[in-house]
């Protein structure tokens, strides 16, 4: 009798129930062949990934811890055993990364215990044979699954979890009357004039939630108001997500097999509106790579910190719009623009750097002032990367000790670095901040000049203008020194 060996088990399944490869049956033939052909297989080296695609490794975790035990020196295990190498990979590319490491690297075999192939050259031409089969397989899954879900979509049936108003009983969509009401009232409300803005708060203000718990905004209230599943019908669209294109060419309008919740001339009257309304506003749209002014990202709500955006010549809170900030304040463009300016203007002309208040971001935003303190920033999230790598077992104690060893020393030589650099005094930081002012004010003042231009001057030395207060009139520039 050969000397015995240890080996480790994978097994995977893609949804519960395959009971045909379920893991119970896959690591019974498993511990078969092991008993049959002399190997150990402890319970510690048998790594299950329930219901996971075998497409991208990294999504997989046993897999991955797997892959970090057998890195590490002595082997733990001699062998890694599966029920059939489809359970390693769906992935060509995967499977040969990790076959080439396990076996050339590692000094570990990989082996399918119903797919048992020999030790001979002619083996390696069907293992290869065997994964290209494996990956064909999974590909075409996945197109007869979007075909049936296609197949299904015109005969009415479930495709998705519930939209907001129902439930599924039993393959079906079934009201639920409290959520019901919510939405006929919110088709209601719409087509008396109410925006989608109001009507999110006030759903707010009543503690109504989505089914995954979030806040109601505007663009929840466009969703509902956009999903023809309260008529009657299933949008299912083969090509993907619609990403909010409500009006998707390749998307499928079929008659559903559910109780509709309003009736047809509530949805029409709503999706005229809706049209009117992007017709109206349709001039106040900028293409994309472009902002309306040059105060976009740089001005922010001092309440809840989300940006300003510019709506119809006013600046409001961003989060304001969705229905999640309490802030009421706006204030027009124009205004602001000229507040600014003035500012900017005061320090300009400043005699020295005590006649003017000069607020500096928190220390959050001055870490980005500097180009080393940005690679020290950055070398420590790598140095947390590393030890999470060895933590979660895809790296050797031996691998991290190395990348720790070079990321620490790579720290060490950036603060020595920032150390040698000579601290500047307030008068110097003050001169400094005036002459990047004076250099882009011509431009940030000049009605020629494209927004996103002066935009990107204006981030060269401000790092945040904030909104204070609940009525929105005062401002605080946060300079960069």
């Amino acid at each position: 009798m050969s000397d015995l060996r240890t080996a480790a088990a994978y097994i995977r399944v893609s949804t519960e129930d395959q009971i045909e490869f379920s893991p119970d049956s896959q690591l019974a033939r498993i511990r078969d062949y092991a008993k049959k052909n002399n190997l150990i297989l402890p319970q510690e080296f048998i790594f299950v990934d329930e219901g996971i695609s075998g497409r991208k490794a990294e999504k997989r975790p046993q897999f991955m811890k797997m892959i970090g035990l057998a890195k590490q020196k002595p082997k733990p295990f001699d062998v890694i055993l599966l029920w059939k190498f489809s359970r390693f990979a769906r992935n060509r590319e995967d499977s040969i990364v990790y076959k080439s490491m396990l076996r050339k690297q590692c000094g570990i075999d990989v082996v399918s215990v119903s797919e048992n192939l020999g030790d001979d050259k002619m083996s390696i031409l069907i293992e290869a044979l065997i994964e290209a089969m494996d990956e064909f397989y999974s590909i075409n899954l996945s197109e007869e699954v979007k075909r049936g879900m296609t197949e299904k979509a015109k005969r009415g049936g479930v495709l998705s979890v519930p939209a907001y108003g129902y439930t599924v009983d039993d393959g079906q969509y079934i009201p639920v009357p409290e959520e019901a009401e919510v939405i006929r009232t919110v088709f209601s409300r719409y087509n008396e004039g109410v925006g989608m803005l109001r009507i999110a708060k006030d759903l707010n203000a009543l503690g109504i939630r989505t089914h995954r718990g979030g806040k109601i905004e505007n663009r929840t209230i466009e969703y509902w108001l956009n999903n023809p599943i309260y008529i009657g019908k299933i949008r299912w669209t083969p090509s993907g997500k619609t990403s909010r294109n409500y009006h998707n060419p390749d998307s499928m309008i079929i008659d559903g097999q559910h109780e509709p919740l309003i009736d047809i001339d509530t949805w029409e009257a709503a999706q005229k509106r809706m049209r009117e309304q992007k017709e109206k506003y349709r001039p106040y749209y900028k293409p994309m790579g472009s902002i309306s002014h040059w105060l976009v990202s740089i001005a922010r709500c001092g309440v809840c910190g989300g940006p300003l955006v510019n709506c119809s010549g006013y600046f409001y809170c961003n989060n304001r719009n969705k229905g999640t900030c309490p802030g009421n304040g706006s204030i027009s463009v124009k205004k602001l623009n000229t507040i600014v300016l003035n500012q900017l203007r005061q320090v300009m002309d400043a005699p020295g750097y005590m006649s003017v208040p000069i607020k500096k971001p928190k220390p959050k935003y001055r870490e980005n002032n500097s180009i080393i303190e940005q690679q020290i920033k950055k070398a420590y999230s790598r140095l947390d990367k590393v030890k999470e790598a060895y933590e979660y077992g895809v790296d050797t104690i031996e691998e991290y000790k190395l990348n720790k060893q070079k990321i620490t020393a790579e720290i060490a030589r950036l603060e020595s670095e920032m150390k040698s650099e000579p601290e500047s005094s307030p008068e110097e930081d003050f001169k400094k901040l005036q002459g990047l002012i004076r250099d882009a004010y011509a431009t940030i003042e000049s009605e020629t000049a494209l927004p996103i231009e002066k935009n990107e001057i204006a981030k060269g030395f401000i790092a945040e203008i904030i909104k204070t207060g609940l009525d929105g009139k005062e401002f605080d520039i946060l300079y960069k020194i």
